[in-house]
């Protein structure tokens, strides 16, 4: 199998690296904000008076 040339190596770096970061980036801007403020949680805090 021939060497590949050291440019073509270098395009196949930024080729793979485009992709990742646009996945990355598409998974990081596809969530919407509004399903934060839907989901409101309360804390229940029981408070027990120990009597020893």
């Amino acid at each position: 199998m021939p060497q590949m040339m050291p440019m073509e190596w270098t395009m196949l770096y930024i080729t793979f690296l485009a992709t990742f970061l646009m996945f990355n980036i598409m998974n990081y801007f596809i969530q919407s904000p509004t399903k934060e403020a839907k989901e409101k949680k309360m804390i229940n805090i029981n408070k027990t008076n120990w009597k020893w």
